[in-house]
């Protein structure tokens, strides 16, 4: 049993089936405490989600088991604490955030929360417990990255990893492309990429997935924690299946957030090969997100990832016009894809780092 301390109880939140079902209120309080958190963080609301459109991301999946609980101090929301359990084969790793506003900091909820993160995981039996934290540029002493890329400042949350036992594996860089003005060196560069890969073509949908598409970008997916770039993170290799990929586009879908997929197809043989998605919420007003680009190990050195990122953002800016920016993440050794995108036009705005910790048996 977790004591928390005088006044916090740490709730497990309800997952309603509805946003409109009467048990929602606490999942859509978490939602509205969330999004003030990353705007504390970041000082700016393009991390913002409406309740319903986050829902279905926690809904019932056999891939992986979402754990989620409410900080609540004297009856007010002031966090949410997380965990998420990989259900591939014999998984030993676990994925955890812990997020409090501002002004409850320093109060040893953070470090209460840990224990119930650390409990479960190894209740589950989980060894490998995995975070990512923004670290907003900060005067004073840094930590390097051992991949050799990046440093982020020894600020209030990496002293908190630190002291509970875990080591900075990766930095990764959120950059932003500013969709207002001019993209004419989008479409230059997309012309290059075309002379330059004469063998594949574009394909684009938007989820779901076409029937014809299903299998190929099944397999793409299932390549992403092979293929990018983890340092001495660790990921379970992924099984991908046309009932997964249903499963992946309904989450879109059902909280009527447009994916839309551009993809690269070898034309001799019909094979997908790269891929980029890009994702906006029902308000098109606001951030566009650029979810997962990868092209395969086998297909790299034609400049497909120039064609799928180049097409893609071109299409947006016609289907998104309102959108003002597009938010992604990479990895600071990923310099290939950083390559590509700085040559685009996108600026890096954050960094976050990605931490590890392994438990003792």
């Amino acid at each position: 049993m977790i004591t928390a301390p005088a006044g916090v109880e740490l709730r497990p939140t309800a997952i309603p089936t509805s946003i409109h079902d009467g048990d929602a209120t606490d999942f859509i309080e978490m939602v509205r405490v969330r999004n003030q958190i990353y705007r504390e963080i970041s000082g700016h609301d393009d991390h913002r989600i409406a309740a319903d459109e986050l829902l279905p991301l926690y809904q019932r999946d056999e891939h992986e088991k979402r754990m989620l609980w409410s900080v609540v101090l004297d009856g007010r929301t002031v966090g949410r604490v997380g965990l998420d359990l990989p259900l591939e084969g014999d998984s030993r790793v676990a994925f955890w955030l812990i997020e409090l506003v501002r002004d409850v900091w320093g109060r040893g909820i953070g470090s209460q929360a840990h224990q119930l993160v650390e409990q479960a995981a190894r209740d589950h039996g989980r060894t490998v417990l995995q975070s990512w934290a923004e670290h907003p540029d900060a005067p004073g002493a840094r930590l390097a990255a051992p991949t050799g890329f990046g440093d982020i400042p020894k600020d209030h949350v990496a002293r908190f990893y630190l002291r509970h036992g875990y080591t900075l594996e990766q930095i990764e860089r959120n950059s932003a492309l500013d969709l207002r003005g001019d993209l004419e060196g989008v479409r230059r560069l997309l012309g290059e990429a075309e002379a330059a890969s004469g063998d594949y073509r574009v394909i684009q949908w938007f989820a779901p997935t076409p029937a014809e598409f299903v299998d190929g970008y099944a397999w793409m997916k299932s390549r992403m924690v092979t293929d990018a770039p983890s340092a001495n993170l660790e990921f379970d290799e992924e099984v991908w299946d046309p009932a997964r990929i249903a499963r992946h586009d309904a989450m879109y879908v059902d909280a009527g957030r447009p994916l839309q997929v551009t993809a690269a197809q070898h034309i001799a043989t019909g094979e997908l090969c790269a891929f980029n998605e890009l994702v906006i919420g029902k308000d098109r007003t606001e951030a566009s997100h650029q979810e997962d680009t990868l092209v395969l190990k086998g297909h790299r050195g034609h400049r497909l990832g120039t064609l799928v990122k180049c097409a893609g953002l071109l299409s947006w800016r016609d289907f998104a016009p309102d959108s003002p920016r597009v938010m992604t993440y990479n990895a600071e050794e990923n310099r290939p894809m950083l390559d590509i995108n700085e040559a685009i036009g996108f600026v890096p705005i954050a960094y976050e780092g990605a931490w590890k910790k392994v438990l003792d048996d």
